[in-house]
């Protein structure tokens, strides 16, 4: 067994993507407390769709919107897409520092309500999907990992997100609920810095999202908990009210929220609001 680490909570600043489409990309199979509204299909929008857009996106959003964003090009060609992919705590925090951005989709809906009350959402956020909590291990799950309560076992090496981020707050829901206390050797500020401390063999496990371990593939071994079902993530999605481009902004919200967005959401694991 190795020796435990001290305990320690170690932020890493969220990775700036830049993932502007040229043409020819293949195609890839908010205030008290702001309104949320159904995801539903969209009206064709209105106006001038073109130039680039920033879009700020929950970390564990990556892969689908990485493929959102160039199906959205081939469909508006005049378009691109810079992506920022980081902890929605941080996101959130940057964007009501000043951070330009066009649209923001948090990983939960307190995040967004913090945006919203700083008067930086237009109109009202739309719920796009939703998250549950999973724990991971190394391939084949040698320390026998077998439910939630195992990771209350100190030998048993586990690293959570902080209880800022969104999935941390699910982890602290569960724990509160369950009476489990996670003697956590590291706390994350994004889910998937959790899963490359697990991957890289930094931990014993991890909790993440099921998307995130489904995008893990072979490198984990996935240990579903029946208590995750108490704490489901809701994700938000909303067009800046500040942006310089409103109309691409927009597009890019509807283009998520409609049938291409929902298909390639629920390829990668997630579920419906």
């Amino acid at each position: 067994m190795r020796t435990r680490q001290p305990g320690r909570f170690t932020p890493i600043a969220g990775t700036l993507i830049a993932a502007t489409l040229i043409a020819g990309t293949s195609m890839l199979a908010g205030c008290s407390s702001p309104s949320v509204t159904s995801t539903t299909d969209s009206a064709p929008v209105e106006g001038t769709v073109g130039g680039e857009i920033t879009v700020f996106a929950a970390a564990s959003l990556r892969a689908p919107f990485t493929e959102l964003g160039a199906r959205f090009h081939v469909e508006h060609p005049g378009t691109s897409i810079e992506f920022s992919f980081a902890g929605s705590s941080d996101l959130a925090a940057q964007l009501i520092a000043g951070a330009p951005a066009d649209v923001f989709a948090s990983a939960d809906t307190n995040n967004m309500i913090k945006v919203a009350d700083a008067g930086l959402v237009a109109g009202d956020p739309t719920d796009f999907a939703t998250n549950t909590l999973t724990i991971v291990t190394a391939p084949g799950n040698p320390d026998n990992v077998t439910s939630f309560a195992d990771l209350a076992n100190p030998d048993v090496l586990t690293v959570i997100c902080a209880p800022q981020v969104p999935c941390g707050a699910a982890t602290a829901s569960v724990e509160s609920a369950t009476g489990t206390d996670i003697p956590a050797v590291s706390e994350e500020s994004s889910v998937t810095d959790v899963l490359g401390k697990v991957t890289s063999g930094q931990a014993d496990a991890g909790l993440v999202y099921v998307t995130d371990a489904a995008g893990a593939g072979a490198a984990v071994t996935a240990v579903p908990f029946e208590e995750s079902s108490g704490a489901v993530n809701t994700y938000p999605i909303a067009t800046s009210s500040t942006t310089d481009n409103p109309d691409t902004a927009r597009a890019f919200t509807e283009f998520v929220t409609g049938p291409v967005g929902r298909d390639v959401l629920a390829g990668a694991g997630f579920a419906t609001p």
